[in-house]
């Protein structure tokens, strides 16, 4: 790809200007987009812009557009040099732009490089006749075709280093030249003659059931039945015992919801599920009250286990003395003797603080 920079100063005109037939048609392109998005017409002023100065655009004219669309003059700049549509210095009679994309490099678009460069000299320059400029280009969108150029506004297709050459002298010899493909196909078609899919029984659905039929006619034969009898049988069967229509096959029925649930019938003898507390699938489990505590067992285990009493009155159970090993089932040894806590002496009290003040009355004794 070649640089996209503007031409040199000495190339460059001192102003640019529409025509007033141009300037009538830019007016109409802008006249296209709401208030506020002229912008949008940028890509249609600086093509015609180019077209009118000779096929390239100038710096000068880059800024014209930009003053007549109101935007900063870097913003239309960074549009024509980011499109290759736009040429940035001076091109020949005749701009051929050379598509180099995968498509085309592998069908022999080097060759055509190769050929141009030979002929004409390095891309971006014009040959000394004025005639021709080349450049190589990203994809045009002939990649069926492939190779292929753009000589100024129409697609040259099916090239090949001869084929170029002598489209090239008749242009410059002012002849006639045949655009799209040189090797004479329509549109996109192959290349040689159409061979696949000119069977019409792929397209009238005969091939499709021809098909069916040998698959069923093989298979009866591998069973050693009559493909042709067990057919007229089958058909004999399906006339005198026709399915019943089911107009709600595959559908969703829809019914009112009952008022209660259904009551599962068991069979004689047998005892429902849910009696026995198991859920059963036609059926919502519902939940039993329980009339009293529940009672968990003791852990089965080796270790000696004893419950913690729940009256304190009947004393804690008393960790064994240091060096001895509890059996399992034996007795929890006595806890000592219990205080009423008078023997507790708090710090800085005395006996006659004591008897002064006994603090509030206790619980009534037990009579």
């Amino acid at each position: 790809m070649a640089n996209r920079r503007l031409a040199p100063l000495s190339e460059q005109p001192e102003s640019f200007a529409f025509t007033p037939e141009n300037a009538e048609w830019a007016k109409g392109q802008i006249a296209k987009y709401p208030e506020g998005r002229q912008a949008s017409a940028v890509i249609p002023l600086l093509w015609k812009a180019q077209e009118q100065n000779g096929g390239w655009l100038p710096q000068k004219a880059i800024e014209a557009v930009a003053d007549q669309l109101g935007m900063p003059h870097i913003r239309v700049l960074e549009v024509a040099t980011f499109y290759t549509m736009f040429a940035l210095e001076p091109v020949g009679r005749y701009w051929i732009q050379v598509c180099g994309t995968a498509p085309c490099d592998v069908c022999g678009a080097r060759e055509l490089k190769k050929y141009l460069h030979e002929r004409l000299g390095p891309s971006g320059h014009v040959s000394p006749d004025g005639n021709f400029s080349w450049l190589e280009v990203e994809c045009l969108g002939a990649c069926c075709n492939a190779p292929m150029a753009q000589i100024n506004h129409d697609y040259f297709e099916d090239l090949t280093p001869e084929s170029l050459g002598k489209l090239m002298d008749d242009l410059a010899a002012g002849r006639p030249v045949k655009v799209g493909s040189q090797i004479g196909r329509t549109s996109s078609e192959p290349k040689d003659a159409v061979t696949t899919l000119q069977d019409e029984t792929l397209f009238d659905g005969s091939r499709v059931g021809a098909w069916r039929k040998r698959f069923e006619e093989e298979g009866l034969k591998e069973t050693g039945a009559d493909a042709t009898g067990e057919k007229a049988r089958a058909d004999a069967s399906a006339a005198e015992n026709p399915k019943a229509a089911r107009p709600d096959a595959g559908r969703a029925t829809e019914s009112k919801a009952a008022a209660a649930p259904a009551q599962a019938q068991s069979p004689a003898g047998v005892e429902p599920k849910s009696d026995k507390g198991e859920v059963t699938p036609d059926r919502t489990t519902v939940a039993v009250p329980r009339t009293g505590p529940e009672t968990v067992g003791a852990p089965q285990s080796g270790r000696s286990y004893t419950p913690t009493p729940v009256d304190p009155a009947d004393g804690r159970p008393v960790a064994a003395a240091k060096g001895t090993t509890p059996e399992a089932g034996a007795v929890p040894a006595n806890a000592p003797g219990k205080t009423d806590g008078s023997q507790a002496k708090p710090v800085g009290v005395t006996n006659a603080d004591k008897a002064a003040d006994k603090g509030p009355p206790g619980p009534k004794a037990k009579q």
